[in-house]
């Protein structure tokens, strides 16, 4: 069996802050999760409805990436909590890009938000190349 890419507890655990699409984001939902962050999870409707809806994304991203040597929780909490360091890119093996995040805040957080929307299939690459 193949390891789990996502974990459905972190997910309910960025759902609580899923008004901001924190939750969407890690499942690789990334369109929807730009929706959630501006409209504020769609003015909490979708929100709360997403509550029901999260074991078919945790579904669905392990359908969509690649395990590997890199863990996407782990790349994930990196990111959220120490992206604009560069600890996720570090992680991930991508030297010069961690050390330019570490020197200008994250490409001076624009390097960031490229991340929230990529960073699924950079870890998904990175696994790929691995094997």
């Amino acid at each position: 069996m193949a390891q789990a890419t996502h974990s459905t507890f972190i997910g309910y655990v960025l759902w609580i802050f899923g008004f901001m699409g924190a939750h969407r984001f890690y499942f690789g939902k990334s369109v929807s999760g730009t929706i959630w962050f501006f409209t504020f999870g769609l003015l909490g409707v979708g929100w709360l409805i997403d509550l029901f809806l999260i074991p078919g994304m945790e579904r669905d991203a392990q359908r969509n990436y690649r395990s590997g040597r890199v863990d996407y929780t782990l790349a994930w909490i990196f990111l959220t909590f120490l992206g604009m360091f560069g600890v996720h890119r570090f992680y991930m093996g991508k030297w010069i890009s961690g050390l330019i995040w570490l020197c200008t805040g994250g490409l001076f957080l624009m390097g960031y938000l490229y991340d929230y929307w990529s960073l699924n299939e950079q870890v998904s690459q990175v696994n790929s190349q691995a094997s």
